[in-house]
């Protein structure tokens, strides 16, 4: 579990809906979970996830969570392989700065 944050005191949090070509999300997920793993051994990575929305059947929900912008910006790079964004036909993904957090 990580506790560090940007020097501003700013977590990040990634979070929304990804559209696929219909009857490629069973592809998209299994090409995902490479990306997943890697994700969770960066520096700076406290959780990444891409899972199957469980009411529509060409959409999956992503979500991360990460101590500061610099580890998610490191992490990205060039950004999702061309096999990934092959079957994206729409997104609503969202980048969050978290400034204080606590248990719910």
């Amino acid at each position: 579990m990580h506790s560090e944050t940007d020097t501003d005191g700013m977590g990040i949090i990634v979070s929304g809906r990804i559209y696929l070509t219909p009857g490629t999300r069973a592809q998209f997920l299994e090409d995902s979970g490479m990306a997943m793993q890697t994700a969770r051994l960066a520096s700076g990575c406290r959780d990444f996830v891409v899972a199957a929305d469980p009411l529509e059947p060409d959409r999956v929900n992503v979500y991360e969570d990460w101590d500061s912008s610099a580890d998610l910006d490191r992490f990205r790079g060039g950004g999702p392989s061309e096999t990934l964004t092959a079957h994206i036909v729409g997104m609503d993904v969202t980048r969050h700065q978290v400034t204080s957090s606590g248990p719910a």
